[in-house]
Formats: C-alpha cells, structure tokens, sequence
C-alpha cells in the first residue's frame, strides 16, 4: 500500500517548488512594501491595504499560471467566488492578516493550496517577517523550513496553550480558556498562521465562532493532516471545502482529536 495521510487519503507526488517559490517571492514582497508605502498606511491604512493586496494577489497569480498552465485559481481577492468549483485548482490568499502587516505586526502570510475533488493535496504558508516556510503535501509530510515536522503530541492534560490575534484573550477564546482552566496564551495574527502555530507544537488550541472563508482555512489543513492535529468546523466535522467559501460557524484547531472533539461538545453546549 502507498504512503496516505493519517485520514487514509492516498500520498501525491507531484513537484512543488514553484509554488512554493511564488508563495515565498510574494510574502517577501509585500513585507517589503511597508518601507515605500509607510506615508500611505499612516494617512490612510486601508488604502495601504489594498495596495499590498492588488500586488500579491496579481503577482502570485502571474506565477501561478507561469508555472502551472491550465490550473484554475480562485482568490481570496477576486470580485466574485462561485459555489460551483473546479475539480482541480489552486485557492490562494494573497495576504492572510492584511491587518497585521499594515501595523507592523509580523502575524501576517502568503498562503495557498492545491485542492483536488475537495481535498487539499498540498499548501504553503510563508510568513516572511518570521522567517518561516510550511510546506505540506498529503501523505508525504509537513515541513518548517524544510525540516520534517514529528507528529503533533497531544494536548497536555493541563495548562493548554490557546492561540488567537489579541494582546489578551476575548471572546470565545477567554471562554474556553477558562473552562480549561488555563492561562497560556499566545498572541498571533493570520488565522492561516495560527492553526500552523497549533500544528507544530507552538500552542494547543485555536477556536473562532465567527466567519471563516476557505482560502483561511485550507492551507493549513495538509499541514494538520500530516501531524496528526485536528481541524473542523465548530460542530467538530471536517473542515468542507465545498459549497460556499464563508462558513459561518467557526473553526476548531486543535493539537490531538480528543480535545478537539471536547472543544466541540463545549461549543455546543455554550451556544
């Protein structure tokens, strides 16, 4: 039998260096668009913001096409997402934290997956001031920076360490944590960024109850699949990626299975 991720979906073996260079060449990029467009972000951030988004989404685009022909790409960016998708295509989010990078934050990253028939056969997440490239291709591994990523260990049964882009936790984050009865907290930025952050061991828990769209989500999901974390909407089913790209309910991000389910059954039960 061949390799498979721990879902049993079947391994791809397929060359990826050139997204993943395009993925790395944007994120650099709109990192260093903050010096030239500092002005602009102090008088007006949003049309910053949408100056960094226009150069990401074309550039990644045009790099895209240049080295896979064919491929549909469908963009966080783009005017008009149709529920009807194709078999085969990149999904792209050409800046996840637009926020970030015009406050100066470092949570912000260049991210895209590859999803066939729903699934997502490989992604790259670049997160360029941290210096840090996730890569994942299903049934044959996660990387950070090109080093294999070991099999996420379980939640600990005490002290969890939740993630989510405050200075403090808020929300359904302060919510959970205390009924975790936990005070680990780590502030990051990018929804994408996070639930990497989760799979590779740097927190334990990332939960939101609000809108989250694919292009979000889906890159990180081969990273999870591949180290054994959790990831679902917040009823505690796989994450779909089909239908609508908004998905209202929320996402659950979670070191092993049984605290993600738990954290599902408490969401349940809270709402």
């Amino acid at each position: 039998a061949g390799r498979v991720d721990h879902l049993g979906r079947p391994a791809v073996s397929t060359t990826w260096d050139a997204a993943t260079a395009a993925a790395v060449e944007v994120g650099d990029g709109v990192a260093a668009l903050r010096a030239p467009l500092a002005d602009l972000i102090a008088a007006d951030r949003m049309a910053a913001q949408v100056q960094a988004d226009l150069y990401a989404h074309t550039t990644l685009g045009a790099r895209l096409r240049a080295a896979y022909p064919g491929v549909p790409i469908v963009s966080e960016e783009d005017a008009f997402h149709a529920e009807d998708r194709p078999a085969d295509y990149w999904l792209i989010d050409p800046i996840d934290g637009t926020a970030s990078w015009s406050s100066g934050f470092p949570g912000f990253v260049c991210q895209l997956a590859r999803i066939v028939d729903g699934s997502v056969v490989f992604s790259v997440i670049h997160a360029p001031v941290l210096g840090a490239t996730w890569t994942a291709a299903r049934g044959d591994g996660a990387y950070l920076d090109g080093e294999l990523l070991p099999a996420r260990r379980p939640a600990p049964s005490a002290g969890v360490v939740v993630i989510d882009n405050y200075p403090e936790p808020r929300g359904v984050c302060d919510q959970v944590m205390q009924w975790l009865g936990t005070d680990a907290y780590v502030e990051s930025g990018s929804i994408g960024l996070k639930a990497a952050l989760v799979a590779t061991g740097r927190a334990d828990l990332f939960v939101k109850d609000v809108v989250v769209r694919d292009w979000d989500v889906a890159p990180a999901l081969a990273i999870a699949h591949e180290v054994g974390a959790f990831v679902s909407g917040a009823d505690g089913r796989e994450f779909p990626l089909t239908g609508p790209y908004e998905k209202p309910d929320g996402l659950i991000v979670a070191a092993d299975p049984t605290l993600g389910s738990r954290i599902a059954s408490w969401l349940a039960q809270a709402t």
